[in-house]
């Protein structure tokens, strides 16, 4: 099945689902007919991604479900797809989230998108469009997200990248809280301002292919061949760094997200944090190692520094955040901290944890920003402080909310523990200081996860509760059918990992051996070359 064009039906799929659903949701009286087709697109989508992660070979070509076709011939540049371990990962992720997201929101009431700022209703507020064109957004983003990961063309990369910047502006500006359209404006101008400086590195690259090879290619395996100075490699890598780094987020660079996803409607906060974020750490791997293998290493304690920052200033602004969504989105930043640990200190262990946290942090994180919207929903508030005594009147809805909190400080037997401790042990041979500093992140995780479970979930019922009984019904079955695979995967991955890690191990030891040049990134600095001590 490698020849099958998987990626090509996965571009098209959302993209003929997003036209339908936007042409059939201009009319109120067909929404709930266009939001059940989008549903079903999303549906489609994920069974399309199941089946290429399955049909996977992790022994044979880096590269699978090739597709190519000319596009812009004078520049060189094709419309090329094609899938390692670490991009069929991030795509089945947001094949999964999308149809959960969607059903998520089913109604502007589902998950308290009309409650805006912490302990305010504004019940007056009107959302730009019906939920059926949210839907038809949401399905247009999926298309450029495909295609961001899936990209073997950096042109077409950094198009999709740019592209993508259009449906998540229109999300969060028109179906988003009272302050939607500042945040909207905000994430913008950091995105693009990233996109332009990266589109001088896409320039340089075209010069510099243009001199070497006779004839301009902006094919990811070709520029892997270039021989690009030490100098010239640090202004390219600086500038898809730059770009990476404000979409991860990583500290000092992160502003936008906490503003974007306390704004923006919990399910277009899912995809923030839970996929669009990745598209930097993804970044990171395919384009900052394997391109500019020597700048990489050369600044890479300056990314390890702004990576336990982010650590340690994430917890912190978490352990002191009133607001639940913004909340969620300060964790974030903490675990991409561990994300870029992983990655930039070298070793396989570490960078296959890193991928791994990467789906990872995308299930259990997106599942706490899901119970948070579904609280708020019931609440009418998204202040810590007036809630309390959630186990007495709606048990399974805390029950959920516990088990999302306890995947996010990486509790062992959730997916999340899996992936912090390869971090941790992967970098601690390459980086031990970085690593010993990182690992205090994980007290500063159980303080602001406990905190927040304590406060909300038990002892008597607060105030609000009281008041609001009515509205804390338990979970729907609508709500139990979202969660429960989000559960099911997390206690699975958090037991068994392995079929993910035989995915993601060889694309990340090519990334290393074949593209950085490190000859055994899995041994200690003490191994000799046939492995043991010396």
């Amino acid at each position: 099945m490698s020849n099958f064009p998987f990626l090509l039906l996965l571009t098209l799929v959302p993209l003929v689902g997003a036209i339908v659903v936007a042409v059939m949701g201009r009319e109120r009286s067909n929404e709930d007919s266009a939001k059940k087709i989008a549903v079903g697109f999303g549906l489609i989508e994920l069974a399309l991604a199941i089946w290429m992660f399955f049909s996977f070979n992790p022994d044979g070509d880096r590269l699978q479900f090739v597709t190519s076709m000319n596009w812009i011939s004078p520049l060189g540049v094709k419309f090329a797809l094609g899938a390692d371990g670490i991009a069929l990962l991030m795509i089945v992720l947001i094949a999964l989230l999308v149809p959960i997201v969607m059903i998520a929101s089913w109604n502007r009431e589902s998950l308290g998108d009309e409650v805006n700022e912490p302990g305010s209703l504004d019940p007056e507020r009107a959302p730009a469009g019906t939920r059926a064109q949210m839907f038809a957004w949401i399905l247009l983003l999926e298309v450029f997200l495909v295609v961001v990961f899936a990209a073997t063309d950096v042109f077409l990369f950094y198009v999709a990248f740019e592209a993508m910047l259009i449906p998540t502006y229109f999300l969060i500006g028109g179906y988003g809280s009272s302050q939607r359209r500042p945040a909207a404006t905000k994430f913008i101008i950091y995105s693009l301002v990233g996109g332009l400086i990266m589109l001088g590195s896409v320039i340089g690259l075209y010069v510099v292919s243009k001199d070497q090879l006779g004839e301009p290619n902006f094919d990811w395996t070709a520029l892997q061949g270039l021989d690009i100075p030490a100098s010239t490699q640090t202004w390219l890598f600086f500038g898809f760094f730059i770009a990476f780094a404000i979409k991860a987020p990583l500290v000092p660079l992160h502003t936008w997200l906490p503003k974007s996803g306390g704004e923006a409607p919990v399910g277009v906060g899912v995809l923030l944090v839970g996929v669009l974020d990745k598209v930097g750490t993804f970044g990171f791997l395919r384009y900052c190692l394997s391109l500019f293998p020597e700048a990489s290493q050369r600044w890479a304690p300056l990314v390890l520094v702004l990576a336990v920052v982010g650590i340690i200033y994430g917890a912190f602004q978490a352990v002191g955040e009133q607001d639940m969504k913004r909340l969620v989105t300060y964790t974030s930043i903490a675990h991409f901290g561990f994300i870029a640990l992983g990655i930039f200190a070298f070793t396989t262990q570490a960078g296959a944890g890193a991928v791994l946290y990467m789906f990872n942090h995308g299930i259990a994180t997106g599942m706490l920003f899901l119970v948070v919207g579904m609280v708020v929903a019931r609440g009418g508030s998204r202040r810590v402080n007036d809630y309390g005594g959630i186990f007495v009147v709606a048990p399974w809805l805390a029950g959920f909310f516990f088990i999302a909190g306890l995947a996010s400080l990486a509790l062992p037997g959730t997916n999340s523990f899996v992936s912090e401790f390869l971090v941790l042990l992967g970098s601690f041979g390459t980086e031990p200081v970085f690593t010993i500093i990182a690992t205090v992140g994980f007290v500063f995780a159980a303080i602001y996860v406990l905190w927040l479970v304590q406060r909300t979930l038990h002892g008597p019922p607060s105030l609000l509760v009281e008041e609001r009984k009515k509205f804390f019904g338990d979970l729907s079955k609508r709500e139990l059918g979202i969660l429960t695979p989000l559960v099911a995967l997390i206690f699975f991955l958090g037991v068994y990992p392995q079929p993910v890690l035989n995915v993601i191990n060889p694309a990340v030891e090519a990334t290393l051996q074949n593209d950085v040049g490190i000859p055994d990134p899995g041994a200690p600095p003490y191994a000799d070359q046939n492995g043991g001590g010396q």
